[in-house]
């Protein structure tokens, strides 16, 4: 008996990590290398160097807008409803959808990407709310830190493995029966939709709805008790102190992760490195990041979430120092392997903490707040990136000031007593019967 509850344990959990292998396809192709590399070159070519960095900067932050503050409303009628698999099916569809009209983009069609963008990422974004918000279900509270790292480690690996596929179309398009270039990119943004779609189908096969919460005095609309519940969170946040501690933490340090991850390739067209270099740099790190994001769970049995998510901003810190002496492309690669072994570790080991710490009748509420944080990086990182960009002349000074927002991260994470959250959320977790 014990041991097929241990298989159908095994189960749930690939199938759950499987969603992380299936959506990072968009961010390796859309948001990391090929589509900004193809705004720059492509959609952007009747504009300066300096406008394209800018514009996409602006597109990241008005796709974040609407899923900043959409989420934790909709978090909560998820947990009010029980619909969480749901709400995750209609934001991945949403994302799918505009990711595969992407393909229609040409020379000159700026507008066109932006807008097909951040609706993309709108469907990316709000589905990883949902899906996160399962990890508590999921996992059990003594191996969390290890599923959530293997979920970053699988999604790594597939949004590489994609990628690979996407670069070989680029660079070698005859090899494929394809005519050129700019249609290759094109087509790797179908396929990034394609690949999407088919590797969800095992959560949502495999995957149970949790069990949900109906409180006493809510109402029956969906909606009105979304509100509700939101108003008595708001009422309760002394109740919550570490978890938001933690919440406004997270918003400085991941605020510096965001960026770089969004903008880096796009400056390094700036100062004129190659675009196979930085393709290949990007790629290196989706393989890299695979043994480090599962390390990273090793680390974190041994020091702690908390300690392992410090040592990664530390390095980080040092990353976006090194990022204002860029000068060649050797350069640029040796910061990408410096990422590569902190940017799946941080991420996972983040998720994985604010898991433990948020009560399992409120996972969908709690996550939307942490998307919050997590999308608030995408709106103020890249724009400041954008403005000082265009004021300087360059975006050098752009990278360099990312170092503010891992320093005040990390002294804020300091401060989290992460045993004391942790204990508030089980004790919460045994009065709803839901251990």
């Amino acid at each position: 008996m014990d041991s097929r509850l241990e298989r159908s344990y095994a189960r749930t959990v690939n199938a759950w990590c499987m969603y992380d292998w299936a959506n990072s396809g968009f961010a390796t192709t859309i948001m990391a290398a090929v589509l900004p590399t193809f705004y720059s070159e492509v959609a952007g070519a009747t504009l300066e160097p300096v406008q394209a960095s800018g514009y996409w900067g602006y597109t990241n932050t008005a796709g974040m807008v609407v899923v900043a503050f959409a989420a934790p409303i909709l978090g909560a009628i998820a947990d009010h409803s029980g619909a969480k698999k749901r709400f995750l099916g209609g934001f991945a569809g949403l994302g799918i959808l505009f990711t595969g009209l992407l393909v229609l983009v040409s020379t000159g069609d700026w507008l066109m990407a932006s807008l097909f963008y951040i609706l993309g990422r709108i469907g990316f974004s709000g589905s990883i709310v949902f899906y996160d918000a399962l990890l508590p279900h999921v996992a059990r509270s003594d191996d969390i830190d290890q599923v959530s790292t293997k979920g970053f480690a699988l999604g790594y690996l597939g949004g590489g493995l994609l990628l690979v596929i996407n670069l070989a179309w680029i660079m070698k398009p005859g090899w494929f029966g394809l005519p050129d270039a700019e249609f290759s990119s094109r087509l790797s943004f179908l396929s990034v939709a394609i690949w999407w779609a088919i590797f969800s189908i095992p959560l949502f096969r495999r995957v149970d709805e949790p069990a949900f919460i109906r409180r006493e005095g809510e109402s029956p609309n969906p909606v009105r008790a979304g509100f509700q519940r939101l108003a008595r969170t708001f009422r309760d946040v002394r109740h919550y102190r570490e978890l938001f501690k933690f919440l406004i933490a997270f918003w400085f340090y991941n605020d510096g992760i965001g960026t770089i991850i969004t903008m880096a390739v796009i400056f390094g067209k700036e100062i004129g490195l190659e675009t196979t270099d930085l393709i290949g740099a990007i790629l290196a790190v989706q393989f890299v990041g695979v043994p480090f994001s599962f390390g990273f769970g090793w680390l974190a049995r041994r020091l702690g979430a908390k300690r392992s998510i410090l040592l990664a901003l530390g390095v980080y810190a040092v990353i976006a120092v090194g990022g204002y002496f860029i000068q060649t492309s050797l350069h640029f690669w040796i910061l990408a392997f410096m990422v590569a072994t902190v940017q799946g570790g941080a991420q996972a080991l983040s998720r994985s903490l604010f898991g433990r710490l948020a009560p399992k009748a409120k996972t969908a509420e709690f996550f939307g707040f942490y998307d919050v944080s997590s999308k608030f990086s995408g709106i103020l990182g890249p724009a400041i990136f954008g403005v000082v960009g265009q004021l300087t002349g360059s975006s050098r000074l752009s990278i360099i000031s990312l170092v503010v927002f891992f320093v005040l991260g990390g002294a804020l994470l300091l401060q989290v007593d992460e045993e004391q959250g942790i204990r508030l959320a089980e004790e919460e977790n045994r009065q709803t019967g839901m251990v």
